[in-house]
């Protein structure tokens, strides 16, 4: 007979209060999964965080009250959750997990990992360290109603990384600078200027025109004009922040600079504008004189989802600007403010510049809450989606420790049911990528770039850390004579940062050996040499996936009534239209607490490039979505024919 401790049988019960478990993250599902783990019996919990907690937190991470706000995630999470059980043993780290002091010894404390993260990076690290420690990995995320768990073992399944991913989304300088034409671009451009104006300032992140636009085409005076500009000669450059100082930040003088001064130079670029519609400059007092009264009173609805007239967004630029600069001088003279969605100055002041620069492009402008949306990447966070989520996650971890890891499966909730009326949809678990850089036994990659352009820092920041997720990389030449190129020790090969790869003798076929002792990882990248990259591209990994699907056949009628923008930009904004719901929505980057992957477009997936899978109940061939990723760190998917297919996927 079979002997019960509760619901579970005596034997899991045993295994499930002596093993110990690491959960990373305690947001949105960390909260739910604290919880259930210590009902369910867990006794020997261990939880990392970074964060502290927010005043948006507390509609869903309900571990969290409102005397926490500001306090460390982890350990308020830990207090909170042993009031349901007082005995259980739960250390928290208010840390990163990405620290040097979480190596592979200390992941192998652990019989179980479970992750609850809200970025690609922190997710690619944590992979690597389970399947350098060897153990069972359990990977989650949400985004508006649509969740994922599926379970990670090193030789047995796919790793989180088995699927190559899309680099995170971002736009030319010059589309920003001069020919935004969709509300993103203008959105990206204002939280650009937020840090010229008050934050680091950022050489890649200029707002100003961009006169080297090789679109534009200008008449010999304006050339001789804008040239003269850009050179030091007699002209004293200041930077904008400086600028702006000087003047005291005065909300006309930035206004009349940014959105009449800018963009009547913008006009004298005669040729940007032959296929475009031209932009229209707006000033300050003939605003101020022509100002509706209308427009001072307050609409219906909720403040965040009204879209305000061009005065109202005048007004708005003018109080952030005033409440900012107070902010500013109260550092002191070398201050700097960050950025931060949930900042209501801040978000103001994005909202205020990006609708105005909308305006000015004839594109329609939008609510507070859809800038915010995309400003911050946010898909809003549903609770219940969370909890069921969470709630997955300890099953799976019941499977795990009874030793049925062959009957642990990927888990898809659906906004709306499949055909088979069912919300869960399992499948099996596929197995590991024979092209996988990270968990094949020798990780192998070919990468193309401009020896004689790429600097040893850009190998290093750029495509080790941002691309290949690596935290302190080793690099030497394999050469013969095992040259170093970086190492991960400060100071030893700093010298070379500002030097081409082509100083080294590295060309068309060398082969760098590359290794993160942190994560007990080695990847051979083979060099391909070419100067014919594409524009802004510094390099390419040969044989990643696309960045984007082919997109969905318009009709021709369609794309000849848009001039400036795309078909979103011409409708009017309305928060019924909340990002999950928009399949096209792009991704800049990530912040929120419970986003696994990117947005799918509504396209993303053709029928041919459907895989088949049994459905873990029925047996029956239901068609799986290829995995497809447009962030980071973000990270959010969106809903896209659910009466078609039984599953979606997060990466």
């Amino acid at each position: 007979m079979v002997q019960l401790v509760g619901s579970l049988r005596k034997e899991l019960a045993d295994s499930i209060s002596t093993c110990r478990v690491l959960v990373v993250g305690a947001g949105g599902i960390g909260c739910e999964l604290l919880k259930n783990l210590v009902l369910t019996g867990f006794k020997n919990i261990e939880v990392i965080d970074l964060d502290t907690i927010d005043v948006s937190n507390l509609n869903r991470q309900f571990l969290f009250q409102k005397k926490h706000v500001g306090k460390s995630k982890a350990q308020v999470a830990k207090e909170s959750a042993l009031q349901f059980c007082p005995t259980a043993n739960i250390t928290a780290y208010h840390d990163s997990i990405m620290n040097p002091d979480y190596n592979v010894e200390f992941f192998r404390k652990f019989v179980l990992v479970m992750n609850a993260l809200d970025n690609r990076a922190a997710r690619n690290h944590v992979n690597r360290m389970c399947l350098a420690a060897d153990i069972p990995l359990i990977e989650s995320g949400t985004a508006g109603y649509l969740g994922q768990v599926t379970v990670i073992k090193k030789g047995m399944t796919e790793c989180y990384e088995c699927q190559p991913k899309p680099t995170q989304k971002t736009f030319p300088g010059c589309t920003i600078r001069n020919t935004p034409s969709e509300p993103i671009h203008c959105i990206v451009w204002a939280k650009y200027l937020f840090n010229q104006l008050f934050g680091e300032e950022d050489a890649d992140q200029e707002v100003s025109p961009d006169t080297a636009d090789p679109e534009a085409e200008w008449n010999s005076e304006t050339v001789a004009r804008a040239t003269a500009t850009e050179k030091d000669g007699d002209v004293k450059r200041v930077s904008t922040k400086e600028w702006a100082r000087s003047t005291g930040y005065d909300h006309v003088k930035l206004f009349n600079k940014l959105f009449k001064d800018d963009i009547m130079y913008l006009l004298t670029m005669d040729k940007l504008w032959k296929k475009r519609k031209a932009p229209i400059p707006l000033d300050w007092q003939h605003l101020q004189d022509s100002a509706c009264p209308q427009e001072d009173s307050p609409a219906s609805g909720l403040k965040d989802q009204q879209v305000l007239g061009v005065w109202g967004y005048c007004q708005l630029f003018q109080h952030s600007v005033e409440t900012l600069r107070s902010q500013l001088y109260d550092k002191g003279d070398a201050a700097e403010l960050v950025w931060d969605k949930d900042d209501p100055p801040a978000m103001d002041f994005v909202t205020a510049a990006a609708n105005l620069r909308m305006h000015i492009f004839s594109m329609n402008m939008k609510s507070r809450f859809d800038v915010k949306s995309m400003a911050g990447n946010i898909i809003p966070a549903i609770a219940t989606t969370n909890a069921v989520i969470a709630g997955l996650i300890v099953l799976e971890s019941l499977k795990i420790l009874s030793g049925q890891l062959e009957s642990c499966r990927t888990i898809f909730l659906n906004k709306h049911p499949n055909l088979r009326k069912k919300l869960l949809v399992p499948c099996v678990l596929d197995p590991p990528s024979a092209n996988c850089y990270v968990c094949v036994s020798k990780p192998e990659v070919t990468v193309k770039l401009n020896v004689h352009t790429t600097v040893i820092l850009s190998l290093q920041d750029r495509i080790l850390k941002e691309r290949f997720g690596m935290v302190a990389p080793d690099v030497q030449i394999e050469d013969g004579k095992g040259t170093i190129l970086i190492s991960s020790e400060e100071g030893e090969t700093e010298a070379n940062n500002n030097r081409f790869l082509s100083d080294f003798g590295i060309c068309n076929g060398s082969r760098l050996q590359v290794d993160d002792f942190l994560q007990d990882y080695t990847l051979l990248i083979n060099i391909l040499h070419s100067e014919e990259l594409g524009r802004d591209v510094e390099f390419e990994v040969v044989g990643d996936a696309p960045d984007k699907a082919p997109p969905p056949q318009t009709n021709q009628e369609e794309v000849n009534s848009i001039t400036n923008g795309n078909k979103d930009s011409a409708r009017p904004s309305t928060s019924s239209m909340a990002p999950s719901e928009a399949d096209d929505i792009m991704l800049v980057e990530s912040d929120e607490g419970e986003t696994l992957s990117s947005s799918l477009t509504a396209a993303a997936t053709t029928a041919s490039s459907k895989r088949k899978h049994s459905d873990a109940e029925t047996g029956e061939a239901f068609n799986k979505r290829p995995r497809m990723d447009q962030s980071s760190a973000a990270d959010a998917p969106a809903g896209a024919d659910d009466e078609d297919d039984d599953i979606m996927v997060l990466d």
